[in-house]
């Protein structure tokens, strides 16, 4: 039997010992990997409020791994360490009196931005799955996805959910929120916003803390969406049933959460719906007690050559992903959640910063576990390749389709939808995107058509709708708005704009993405509840800060623009119905040429859907109508300027067919 202190047995146990915890029949086992300590300590306590715990020393080995082993069953206890640096040691910050085990698959922390966390030693798995397993197709391109905030789905009183902002209330049957509201919008997955344990707390504002932070860029102290993690391997806890997100308070217990995460992942799978998780592996949290940044700090952290952190990332921490043991933690990560939570795809936040050794072997081993398992890279950070993870076999987010149809800023670079040209866009371009933004055509950035994940609205940035209503009135990105109820109803011109980005991201070969509330034309509002941020009453474009009403959904406003919603609903339908909309190769797709490059139209005959061809026409002109001439045959019109109608065609008269400026319509041959 290996005991603590027993060095010839221990190093062999230390090599077998994966890093952690691990608790068997007999003892359980700690492994921490510390190169450079001088002295480690196991600290043990009995429950997550003991203040003082038993103090075990633990043994070093030559992999620069800290060892110890107690005897019998430690299950449900809560540990850390206590770690010594030499003091001569360069580059070493001296840690705090605790610091939890960065491979922890559970934690508990106080909602304070020093967290102060504790792991806890974790049972066994009794979860029932009921049989269930990875759910996304074979073919990549039948998925729509949704992009949303766990809680923001269920926490406004109009979702109507009885557990309002947790994993249990996502998946509540019968309300408007949730998954009911994915289920009338007819998308097939979802991404959620990062659910591994994240600090959700910054420095109070405009205070000096005794850590010399002074926080004076975020009047809420918060980091909502979740960026800003703190453990891979666990699960946030702030939205279990008994969570909690107040200051000052335990964010939850990570029995509970990681019980009710499968629970609503299972859930999500019986009703058909691909579950993506956002993952962000290029940082870690900046200003809590996170592990990584003091057990190794230049070798876990990228420095420049005055050994100072680098800040690719925009958050000052940038994670040395090269390093083998940063390395095995983030592929074990991956692992874990597709293991242990039925993950079925990822979304990786700046994956331009992550190595490519990483990136490659993250495939690998995913792809041992799932071979269809969707990987998105948000191919930013440090420079911009999505060409490359498009090499590696990834998708990533599409930009140049966004930037192309709406632009990046509503009031300098408006696009296509507002009868503009973004600098990078021009006919040829604007086709590719259609055909699936490859790397051969104009602006081109994909091998396959599968990799461009298109989207017009993500969690950054302004919301489609907002950035509508200010492409087409400047003067409202600065207006103080007294409430939000005159500014939701979209004007005619803006819902014009509206239905044909609709139109064009559907329509388009790839995988779309819809962003939460983008398909009744969303507005992010700053709600007056802060009066230490300036900008309350305008239009928000970066609310990662805001555990408010300016990030909850709203369901009763819907009714506003209930035309939008429904023009959404049954081009989602009538894209899943005809598989030439979504599964067309490049040559299949025949466009039409005219005088005008903001008119687009292209005629479909797919293999998919042999004898019978689709024609979709777009015109981004805001002034001028155009009349389409049809190939022969018999036709009929699915979609027009104003409605979708796959259930009731109407027929078309003649050979031509109008298309008004700022528009589009869809017409599906018949078949003799």
């Amino acid at each position: 039997m290996f005991r603590n202190g027993d060095r010839e047995t221990g190093h062999i146990t230390a090599v077998l010992q994966p890093w952690g915890v691990r608790q068997d029949k007999h003892r359980c086992t700690f492994r921490l990997y510390c190169p450079r300590a001088a002295n480690v300590e196991l600290v043990l306590f009995e429950s997550y409020r003991q203040l003082k715990g038993q103090h075990h020393p633990m043994d070093r080995y030559p992999d620069g791994s800290w060892v110890l082993e107690l005897p019998g069953d430690q299950t449900g206890k809560y540990y850390g360490y206590r770690v010594e640096h030499h003091s001569d040691e360069p580059g070493l910050l001296k840690p705090p009196p605790l610091l939890a085990d960065p491979w922890s698959t559970q934690i508990t922390s106080v909602n304070h931005y020093q967290q102060l966390p504790k792991s806890r030693i974790p049972g066994p798995n009794i979860f029932d799955w009921q049989g269930d397993t990875f759910v996304i197709p074979p073919e990549q391109r039948d998925l729509i996805i949704y992009e949303v905030h766990v809680k923001d789905l269920t926490v406004h009183p109009s979702a109507g959910a009885r557990s309002p902002g947790t994993y249990t209330g996502f998946v509540e049957k019968d309300i408007t929120g949730g998954i009911s509201h994915l289920k009338r919008l007819g998308v097939n997955a979802v991404e959620l916003l990062p659910l591994q344990k994240f600090a959700a707390f910054e420095p109070p504002f405009e205070q000096e803390t005794p850590e010399g932070f002074r926080n004076t860029w975020n009047p809420y102290s918060r980091n909502y969406w979740g960026y800003m993690t703190s453990f891979f391997l666990a699960p946030e806890t702030m939205y279990a049933s008994n969570g909690n997100s107040k200051a000052g308070v335990f964010t939850g217990d990570p029995v509970t959460a990681a019980r009710e995460l499968k629970y609503m992942i299972r859930e999500l799978h019986r009703e058909g719906i691909t579950v993506i998780m956002d993952v962000v592996y290029n940082h870690i949290s900046q200003y809590d007690q996170n592990p990584l940044m003091y057990l190794d700090r230049n070798g876990f952290f990228r420095t420049d050559e005055q050994g100072r952190l680098t800040n690719h990332s925009g958050c000052g921490n940038d994670l040395r992903t090269e390093s083998p043991h940063i390395r095995e933690l983030i592929i074990s990560s991956v692992k874990w959640w597709m293991q242990e939570y039925h993950i079925d795809g990822f979304r990786f936040d700046l994956a331009n910063l992550i190595d490519r050794q990483t990136i490659a072997e993250i495939r690998e081993e995913a792809q041992k576990i799932n071979p269809n398992v969707l990987l998105i890279a948000e191919p930013w950070g440090g420079g911009y390749d999505p060409t490359g993870f498009s090499g590696h076999g990834w998708s990533a987010w599409n930009d140049q389709i966004r930037n192309g149809v709406k632009g990046i800023d509503p009031i300098h670079t408006p696009g296509f939808i507002f009868g503009k040209w973004h600098y990078e866009s021009n006919r040829e371009s604007l086709e590719n995107y259609i055909r699936g933004t490859l790397l051969h055509l104009s602006n081109g950035r994909f091998h396959h058509q599968e990799h461009a994940l298109n989207y017009l609205e993500s969690h950054d940035g302004y919301t489609l709708g907002d950035f509508i209503r200010i492409a087409l009135d400047q003067g409202k990105a600065d207006t103080v708005f007294k409430n939000k109820k005159t500014l939701i109803p979209l004007n005619e011109q803006e819902m014009k704009c509206a239905r044909l980005a609709a139109l064009f991201l559907l329509t388009a070969q790839g995988i779309p993405m819809i962003h939460s509330g983008q398909e009744w034309g969303r507005s992010k509002w700053i709600v007056p509840e802060n009066p230490r941020d300036p900008n309350t009453g305008k239009l928000d474009h970066n609310s990662y800060e805001k555990d408010n009403a300016t990030n909850y959904l709203d369901f009763t406003e819907i009714e506003a623009n209930a035309s939008l919603f429904e023009y959404y609903r049954n081009l989602i339908r009538l894209r899943m119905e005809n598989p030439q909309l979504r599964l067309a190769e490049p040559h299949e797709i025949h466009f039409h040429q005219y005088e005008d490059a903001l008119h687009i139209t292209f005629d479909i005959h797919s293999k998919h859907q042999p004898g019978q061809r689709m024609l979709v026409s777009l015109n981004g002109n805001s002034e001028n109508e155009y009349t389409v001439t049809l190939p022969e045959g018999r036709w009929e019109q699915v979609a027009d300027a104003t409605e979708v109608y796959p259930e009731n065609p109407l027929p078309v008269n003649g050979p031509e067919v109008p298309v008004p400026p700022t528009s589009g319509i869809i017409l599906r041959q018949l078949l003799s």
